[in-house]
């Protein structure tokens, strides 16, 4: 198959690629790790990586309404960043969500359309999941996983990217992309996930909930529907860190995490607030330092890249 990517001025290129199975072992939450509170701010220098390393980005800002973020709470603009992350591991290096598609910084209008009433994307080119990777030094070709939180627009910027990559994703997510509501259906971008050729692997909502994607407890993956249907989060356990939960939308926000505020957009409320609760239970008893998912004033605070991780 080909793989479209795009060069720093935005012109098309083509890649050949040969998508790679990779198998990966399932198992229970672990044991309550016994780590310390989150740590403070490391100093952004050289120093040595403990070798499986959590690395922070962001592909610009979306500029909204709040009542778009937490519902119907306002008409005031609201700026949000748009994370995404990589995982470096001893098995692979693993993508989560990519942040915004490139074709959103070439021509925003002709890939998101009507989309930039309510959420207008502010990111430059080289703002791109692929080219941020590369001043940490990870090629295309050395993604092992892309995870998907879930397919809304704001975080398939990196499916069909990463030529050797498996794209791990609610299986109930990936169905419902396809035929959405239609109060959801501004929010999928079929052009960014429908991409022959790709080497998807389906998870099974509560039946495989706390996958582990290396059988190390290094990377669980936690199911949170309700913002939509195959939503899910992730808990990230580092040697020195420890653990860091990955709430992604299932909590926009530290008022969403605080139960102050549903998503501006949910498929079930219901499902939205026991996901919380469920995430925030495992926050309490593993001691994770929590990173919401689109929170500005959280999300300053945290170590980005690519000038410095989480280990």
């Amino acid at each position: 198959m080909k793989i479209i990517e795009f060069d720093d001025k935005g012109h098309r290129v083509e890649v050949d690629s040969r998508a790679a199975s990779s198998k990966a072992a399932s198992s229970s939450l672990a044991p309550r790790p016994v780590f310390s509170s989150a740590p403070a701010e490391a100093p952004r220098a050289r120093r040595k990586s403990s070798g499986i390393e959590l690395h922070m980005f962001q592909t610009g800002i979306l500029r909204t309404k709040t009542k778009y973020i937490k519902m119907n709470q306002g008409e005031e603009t609201f700026d949000i960043p748009v994370p995404w992350f990589l995982i470096k591991h001893p098995q692979g290096n693993v993508v989560i969500d990519g942040g915004n598609a490139v074709e959103v910084a070439i021509d925003k209008r002709a890939h998101w359309g009507s989309v930039l009433a309510a959420y207008d994307p502010i990111m430059s080119v080289s703002e791109n999941c692929v080219e941020q990777l590369k001043m940490v030094d990870v090629a295309p070709h050395t993604v092992r996983y892309v995870l998907q939180s879930h397919l809304h627009l704001d975080h398939t910027g990196a499916v069909g990217r990463f030529p050797k990559a498996q794209y791990v994703v609610q299986r109930a997510e990936y169905d419902y992309a396809f035929k959405p509501h239609w109060f959801s259906a501004g929010a999928y971008i079929r052009a960014d996930f429908d991409r022959p050729g790709l080497n998807w692997k389906f998870l099974g909502g509560e039946y495989t909930d706390h996958y582990d994607l290396f059988g190390d407890g290094t990377i669980r993956m936690i199911f949170t529907p309700g913002h939509s249907p195959g939503h899910q989060s992730f808990l990230i356990t580092l040697p020195k860190t420890g653990p860091v939960l990955l709430t992604i939308d299932a909590a926009y926000t530290v008022d969403h995490w605080e139960n102050k505020a549903l998503p501006g957009l949910v498929v079930s409320s219901a499902d939205a607030a026991d996901s919380v609760a469920k995430l925030r239970k495992i926050a309490a008893d593993t001691g994770a330092m929590v990173v919401t998912g689109h929170d500005p004033v959280t999300w300053a605070g945290f170590r980005k890249a690519p000038h410095d991780f989480y280990d």
